[in-house]
């Protein structure tokens, strides 16, 4: 199958969706977490795990549209092809499906637009995008996943990096890290 591009913007008008600004999400983060606190992660992942299956069942049409067929009639490679191309054409940006030692699948974006390259903060933040890919991608799954990001450019880090797996793997790399391990020891570790 090629991998070539036909320019077929997406209506919204048509899907559930709606276009927010960067700026918006990024005053909205700033807001949350100055009244809210650490809690403002949760309140952004809830968001976004709501969202997802929209996002999945525009995609699905989106794949459609250009003679794809649906999502789990894919390849892996031609998944992960399709999937960058779609966020792309949402203006979130893009992504590389990957993998570290096939214990969690890896999402990668240099351009992320939930990210604030300004935004100086200590702790990644794109909490929004880690429940919208939790649903999005368990539904292409089969099962349900967590998502953890753990590299991000709003903290000055040149990617984002999100990780998926099983709840229980993403417990372990958690509880791993949170006693000072890097991300990639404590996936080494499991």
């Amino acid at each position: 199958m090629s991998h070539e591009t036909i320019s077929h913007p997406i209506d919204l008008t048509a899907s559930t969706l709606v276009a927010v600004s960067r700026a918006a999400i990024a005053s909205l983060r700033a807001s949350l977490f100055r009244d809210a606190g650490p809690a403002a992660a949760g309140y952004f992942q809830e968001a976004g795990y709501a969202g997802g299956a929209a996002v999945f069942e525009t995609f699905r049409t989106w794949l459609r549209e250009r003679g794809q067929g649906d999502p789990d009639s894919l390849g892996v490679e031609e998944f992960a092809v399709r999937a960058s191309e779609y966020f792309q054409d949402l203006g979130w940006g893009s992504l590389r499906l990957g993998a570290l030692r096939d214990t969690v699948a890896t999402l990668d974006s240099p351009d992320w637009g939930e990210a604030d390259p300004a935004g100086g903060l200590d702790q990644p933040g794109c909490h929004l995008s880690t429940g919208m890919f939790a649903d999005f991608f368990g539904r292409i799954a089969a099962t349900p996943l967590a998502v953890m990001e753990v590299e991000c450019r709003s903290m000055g880090d040149p990617r984002c990096r999100f990780l998926l797996g099983s709840a229980e793997v993403m417990e372990r790399l958690y509880e791993s890290m949170a006693e000072g391990t890097g991300y990639e020891a404590a996936v080494e570790a499991i």
